[in-house]
């Protein structure tokens, strides 16, 4: 009896829906040893370098983890705020904004959210273990990667399934594999230039995008056309004519040949036929971090002023700005359809049943 009693109240649980929002990640630090730990987690995902193991173990360690981490560290340090990890803290900024909003359409406490970064703390194990403490069984996976990638999107699913494997109960799951021509997420990013071009007036608007091995495209990779796409779109609610906009790839790696043109190359290149001034908006990037922050906001300025250019602006990523967290509840919200709808109808019934029991011993 004693177990029946306790499998019955086990299984009576309220079913919450969570939500697992996941990014990148960061080092804890801005030193040598903890970006070492971080590269050497992130460098090691066969689905970031595709290159066989014992090969790349070799290399890995004999010479990039033995010189990149105090070269990266520098540049971590550039753009290191009191608060930590900029892209760890404005990860967090999002979730909780995320958190209020969905408190809006559904009743407090019904939907659960967790932040998972796919390398470094807070770990995805963490998240997902946090969501199923709280009674999660139906859980939404939203990586924050607008254009998919195996690199990226397909990496964090792997992690996702690696944790599931351990679970004896398996949660309902559904995971978002791209948004890169969602409406509500491309109206963000043309609002945040139009804001942009209201102070200053650019010649040009340069879309940066991460880059990538040319071999993952030619392998099947959608990232190229779908970068292409974002851009094409943004450009078109905005207006733009041709000729003043372009499309390129930055965080190149390695010596294999990546996605052209490169974001230095073109602008070097602007600079050079007499483009004075240009905006730079990375729409890959849903937060500011390393890649942005340092690299396009600081180097590449640099790159495009010594070759002659007048005025450079980087457009902040989209971070937590109110119509970047209403496209990823708007997004939570359809790729949620059924699950709290279903729920909500099931509580309406138990309270029916409840109240309709009531009514009935109080006339016996």
């Amino acid at each position: 009896m004693n177990l029946i009693k306790t499998l019955n109240t086990s299984h009576r649980q309220p079913v919450h829906t969570g939500i697992l929002i996941v990014n990148l990640g960061t080092p804890n630090a801005p030193t040598p040893i903890a970006i070492r730990r971080y590269l050497a987690e992130f460098l090691w995902d066969y689905r970031v370098v595709e290159v066989p193991h014992m090969i790349w173990w070799l290399i890995l360690h004999g010479i990039i983890l033995r010189l990149k981490p105090a070269r990266s560290a520098r540049k971590y340090q550039a753009i290191w705020t009191p608060s930590g990890s900029p892209l760890l803290t404005i990860s967090k900024r999002q979730k909780n904004a995320i958190e209020v909003a969905l408190e809006k359409l559904y009743p407090a406490g019904s939907v659960k959210i967790a932040l998972g970064m796919r390398y470094g703390t807070p770990s995805i194990a963490a998240a997902l273990a946090e969501l199923r403490t709280a009674g999660v069984r139906k859980m939404l996976i939203l990586p924050l990667y607008p254009q998919y990638s195996s690199t990226t999107t397909a990496s964090t699913f792997d992690a996702v399934a690696a944790e599931l494997r351990t679970w004896r109960l398996l949660p309902e799951l559904r995971f978002i594999s791209q948004y890169y021509e969602n409406s509500s997420y491309l109206n963000a990013l043309a609002e945040s230039i139009r804001n942009a071009s209201n102070e200053l007036s650019s010649d040009r608007l340069l879309f940066s995008f991460h880059g990538l091995p040319m071999r993952n495209v030619f392998a099947g990779d959608p990232y190229y056309c779908q970068c292409h796409k974002t851009a094409s779109l943004v450009a078109k609610i905005l207006n733009l004519q041709s000729c003043k906009w372009s499309v390129s790839f930055q965080s190149r790696f390695g010596y294999t040949k990546w996605l052209q043109p490169h974001t230095s190359e073109v602008l070097t290149n602007w600079a050079k036929i007499g483009i004075e001034t240009v905006d730079v908006i990375c729409p890959g990037f849903s937060a500011d971090c390393l890649e942005t922050l340092e690299e396009i906001a600081i180097e590449n300025k640099k790159i495009f002023l010594n070759a002659g250019g007048k005025n450079y602006r980087y457009i902040p990523a989209l971070n937590d700005t109110p119509s970047h967290i209403a496209a990823l509840t708007e997004l939570i919200r359809i790729n949620t359809l059924g699950w709290l709808e279903f729920r909500l109808e099931d509580n309406n019934n138990s309270a029916k049943a409840e109240n309709g029991d009531r009514e009935t011993s109080n006339s016996a």
